[in-house]
């Protein structure tokens, strides 16, 4: 476990104290993306052998021909086989390599503890009380050090064994192989996450295997199948929507004569445009080899986009944001908003080192394009459904104790989080809501959410504070050129209203105030602003 130079972790015997000091969660993270690296060279030789096939197919024909082109295609399918392989090996090394990292972090800070507590800690791991520092009470404040450093070396020796496990696993499915799924081995179309998921736990590793190489669009999209493997068949997936884009792009690329045909085909060229920059995005962030590893759980090039990416694996994390993006959200715009979330995992880490925390980027609704879409909420109520249920499937995919699940919305998406919670319910500890213009209700018990687990913050310059109806505003701006305005202001029954209902960072609104510092609609995550501070200490439940 002290570095990457080997491709799998060994489980050899127990981690000690001085093998987590030593380990390098970086060096398993290139060595993870060293084998993902592989990916792009097997595809390039997969099509090869498939444009020799098609070299030889109308001057050949006859047995010969037959048995040369099915050979060809055995071999073309022994390539595109190994995919998910190397995309599951990179998966597995930077999971291995995120979770020493945190056994690392804990170690760190319980060492810290016993040391400024007038304790020493040797070489070994050993707590003694020192004797330069005397303290009271030594035993008890040993015995504290002494768990604290077990439990640190406890979590790196799990993942060393699970990893070891896994990539054993992984390596006997490949030489044995897969194990086709008969069709009618599926759950129905209406199933929910819960059922998703106990299909899936009925299925061998290689049926699993076999599903994702084979039925990738299928995979990827189902809530209740675990993170890990979505992620797999949605990387497989992502390169064949590219290629797609790229031939339809070429296809359009010929203009046509001056009229409405062409008009229609340039926006459709510039959707495809715009949708090849969100995938490459998408693709760049992926393939990107530092920590936290992104977590493809679902994407569609069509229309404006959509992307659920995690940043961590939600199913291992003890905390799990769920982020949900507001007006003119797109594919093209999904690496940004991930930044928003990567930010807020930042702060995570540094507020409690030894937690394991996710975030995931929820963006798989129509978000309004313009302002006259974004007035109305027929577009967030439409999203109420596909959000409820992800949630759902991030309960049921959860390995361990329950995870805090925190679901965040900003802007429109704040009434996105409000009107699921209110008419379908949301699998989650926590709420919060950033420059919300309401979120459809008039109280925070109306969310169908825990005691004191509605949060909500609106910077003091947030321009959203303005979105209220037409007829309020213009009531607002007559008492605003009377003397009486400022005192009329105060003493207005509407003041807390907005365009979507009540203020939900308003006192009458029943939910917990958190601050923001004057930094307007989108400001909420600068390194500065104590909006970023509150965000990260709700998710961990400080």
């Amino acid at each position: 476990m002290t570095g990457g130079g080997r491709s799998r972790p060994t489980a050899a015997g127990p981690v000690g104290y001085a093998r987590l000091w030593r380990a390098d969660p970086g060096a398993w993270l290139a060595t993870g993306a060293a084998w993902r690296g592989l990916a792009d060279p097997v595809r390039r030789r997969a099509d090869g052998l498939g444009a020799h096939a098609d070299v030889l197919r109308p001057g050949w024909s006859g047995a010969a021909s037959t048995a040369a082109r099915r050979r060809i295609g055995e071999l073309r399918g022994t390539l595109t086989d190994v995919l998910p392989a190397l995309f599951e090996v990179d998966q597995a090394l930077a999971e291995f390599a995120a979770r020493v990292g945190v056994a690392k972090a804990r170690l760190g800070t319980e060492v810290a503890r016993a040391e400024s507590g007038g304790l020493a800690v040797d070489r070994t791991g050993a707590v003694r009380a020192d004797p330069a520092r005397p303290v009271d009470r030594a035993g008890p404040a040993v015995v504290r050090a002494q768990a604290g450093i077990r439990g640190a070396l406890a979590l790196a020796d799990a993942a060393d064994r699970e990893a070891a496990g896994r990539l054993g696993e992984l390596a006997t499915v490949a030489v044995t192989g897969w194990v086709t799924v008969p069709p009618a081995r599926r759950p129905g179309p209406g199933a929910g996450p819960a059922e998703v998921s106990r299909w899936w736990a009925g299925l061998s590793p290689a049926e699993r295997r076999w599903l994702v190489r084979h039925e990738p669009g299928r995979v990827g999209r189902l809530d209740g199948v675990p993170a890990g493997a979505r992620d797999l068949a949605n990387r497989l997936l992502l390169t064949d929507r590219r290629e797609e884009l790229l031939a339809r792009r070429s296809a359009l690329r010929h203009p046509l004569p001056a009229g409405p045909a062409e008009v229609a085909r340039r926006a459709r060229l510039a959707r495809v445009e715009a949708a090849l920059r969100g995938l490459d995005g998408l693709g760049e962030r992926l393939a990107a080899t530092g920590a936290p590893r992104a977590y493809l759980l679902g994407f569609d090039p069509a229309g404006d986009g959509r992307a659920v990416v995690a940043l961590g694996n939600p199913d291992r994390a003890g905390a799990v944001l769920t982020y949900v993006p507001g007006m003119t959200a797109d594919l093209a715009d999904a690496p940004a908003e991930l930044g928003r979330a990567a930010r807020v995992l930042q702060r995570c880490a540094t507020i409690g080192p030894g937690e394991e925390t996710a975030a995931v980027l929820w963006l798989d609704y129509d978000a309004p394009d313009f302002l006259p879409e974004a007035a109305g909420a027929r577009q967030a109520e439409d999203a109420g459904p596909a959000l409820h249920r992800f949630q759902e499937g991030l309960r049921a995919t959860h390995e361990g104790p329950p995870a805090r699940q925190t679901v965040l919305g900003h802007s429109y998406g704040s009434l996105v989080v409000g009107a699921t919670a209110r008419d379908h319910g949301l699998g989650a500890d926590a709420l919060v809501f950033v420059g919300s213009p309401g979120v459809g209700v008039e109280h925070a018990r109306d969310l169908r959410m825990p005691a004191g687990q509605v949060w909500a913050s609106t910077a003091p310059d947030d321009v959203i504070r303005l979105a209220r109806e037409p007829d309020e505003l213009a009531r607002r701006a007559v008492l605003a050129g009377t003397p009486l305005g400022p005192a009329l202001a105060v003493l207005d029954p509407h003041a807390d209203r907005l365009w979507f209902g009540a203020d939900p960072s308003a006192p009458g609104f029943g939910g917990r105030h958190f601050p923001s510092a004057r930094r307007g609609h989108t400001g909420y995550w600068d390194a500065d602003n104590p909006a970023l501070d509150g965000m990260a200490r709700i998710v961990l439940g400080r």
